[in-house]
């Protein structure tokens, strides 16, 4: 029997602000426990909340960036329930009218593009966090997060099994962290997923009863939780079981899914507006100005990069999978129109032909070298120790012919591995190094005469018609030149004196 997994994300993403969204205290990460609660935060009778205007700027921005509706009058609530780390009793979040409506985030299938629908974006705070593994037969609880401002963002059930959900997120992700409304630090709490999971039998329009998978906070332990619960569901129902709505957690150590608690269902959160918060009205002029200092988002920058310069559809997918990948592409492509235009062959009228010849070789450079770099170290791209004005000035000495593909790769190895405050002169370490490239056409015609005297049965092979016999006397003559010949000088020369 087929079955259909269907998955909706629900992802607290904590926004960037220095004060949390109803008090003044700190949300700095790695302090003390209980050392930024306000008496806000910890529910001191007589306190009221005040609500931080930069959380609302934040979800304005993300509400833009899918294409949402900007609610004008959207509502907070209280979201009641109790448990330790919630001194209040009550969580205020928003239910009925939140602030960011509808919307929409494209994700990259090895099938192609798919629209992945946002039902809502809300604002709410964080709760608590109870600490069970320092304390012996306790549990101990730190307030410093209470009050943590947080954008829930929630899906419609488009996501059809863990790799969709995985790339939904790492989208999602990626397009916060674009926008600079949150760090999107996983470690750290301030980027969490929960997972919807249900299944249904193939060609089935109804869902399936579902179960939510708390607090995902790797990639990793999303897809490897999802595809268990989903293997547990189908199990339960080929043995002619039925599902029960709960939360569950998923446990890496065993991969597995358990039961947590039954699921709530709203009412018995028994919401209703929080009488000590007025309505937040949004005005059009308020979203416009938000708006004027949004960021070019990660499409309309592809589109740009395919126009200007020549990418494919999917090298500017990797050049726009995150900020930093495309401010670092865009930093090397200034560096190198700076450094000397007129060695590289790009002024006057030939400007924009090179920008886009340059600019195509620049990202691909970006995308397999660096990248490799940065996978083999695994570390992100803020952390290359190649700076981008180094890799331009390295990716335009292999453009003036000064190096050679291979030379390049050692020179971007000998940057890479030296002292972070070392100073970096390109030229210098290629002289230093002997990194250069012979291309000067007399020396070139000297080796290729010995190697075409000390190869008589190969000129003979290729003469009569042996093309094989051509790419060895280039292989001898790179071998004689220790790799340091141009290729190109080394082929036109090659060939014109096999033919006199």
């Amino acid at each position: 029997m087929a079955w259909e997994i269907v998955v909706g994300i629900e992802t607290h993403a904590q926004l960037a602000t220095k004060s949390k969204i109803f008090s003044g205290a700190s949300t700095a990460f790695g302090a003390p426990p209980n050392t930024q609660a306000s008496a806000v935060d910890i529910a001191l009778p007589g306190v009221l909340p005040v609500l931080n205007g930069r959380v609302v700027e934040l979800a304005i921005r993300f509400g833009l960036a899918i294409g949402a509706t900007i609610a004008p009058r959207s509502v907070f609530a209280r979201k009641n329930y109790f448990y330790p780390d919630l001194p209040k009793g009550y969580q205020i979040s928003q239910y009925e009218l939140p602030v960011v409506q509808g919307g929409s985030l494209d994700i990259v299938l090895p099938e192609g593009a798919k629209t992945i629908r946002i039902t809502r974006a809300h604002l709410e705070e964080d709760a608590g966090k109870s600490l069970h593994e320092d304390f012996h037969g306790m549990s101990g609880i730190d307030l410093n997060r209470a009050g943590t401002p947080l954008l829930e963002i929630v899906t419609e059930p488009d996501l059809r099994g863990a790799k969709e959900a995985v790339a939904y997120a790492r989208a999602l992700h990626a397009l916060v962290r674009w926008i600079e409304i949150c760090d999107g630090n996983m470690q750290e709490g301030s980027f969490r997923c929960d997972a919807n999971v249900s299944v249904r039998k193939a060609g089935d329009d109804r869902l399936g009863t579902r179960c939510e998978i708390k607090n995902l906070n790797s990639f990793r332990f999303m897809e490897k939780a999802i595809e268990f619960e989903a293997r547990r569901q189908i199990g339960v129902l080929e043995d002619g079981g039925s599902i029960v709505q709960e939360t569950r957690l998923y446990d890496p150590d065993r991969d597995e899914t358990r039961s947590m608690r039954s699921k709530e269902d709203a009412q018995d959160y028994r919401y209703f507006p929080d009488p000590d918060l007025l309505p937040l009205v949004i005005s059009e002029a308020e979203i416009e100005r938000v708006r004027a200092g949004m960021p070019e988002l990660p499409a309309a920058k592809s589109e740009r990069f395919i126009a200007e310069f020549g990418a494919t559809s999917y090298e500017a997918s990797l050049l726009t999978a995150t900020k930093a990948t495309s401010d670092f592409f865009e930093e090397c492509l200034a560096r190198l129109l700076e450094i000397n235009p007129a060695r590289l062959g790009m002024t006057g009228t030939g400007l924009a032909d090179a920008k886009r010849m340059y600019g195509s070789a620049l990202g691909k450079g970006i995308l397999n070298l660096l990248a490799a770099q940065l996978n083999r170290d695994g570390i992100e791209i803020e952390q290359s120790r190649v700076l981008p004005k180094d890799f331009a000035h390295i990716h335009a000495r292999l453009i003036d012919q000064t190096l050679s593909a291979k030379a390049a790769q050692e020179l971007f190895r000998v940057v890479w591995d030296m002292p972070p405050a070392a100073t970096v002169d390109i030229d210098f370490i290629i002289q230093e190094k002997n990194l250069g490239q012979i291309s000067d056409l007399g020396a070139i015609e000297r080796i290729v005469d010995e190697v075409l005297a000390g190869n008589a049965k190969q000129v003979e092979d290729y003469r009569a018609g042996k093309d094989k016999a051509f790419n060895s006397l280039v292989g001898q003559v790179m071998k004689q030149s220790k790799g340091k010949a141009n290729p190109a000088q080394v082929n036109e020369v090659l060939r014109r004196k096999l033919k006199g």
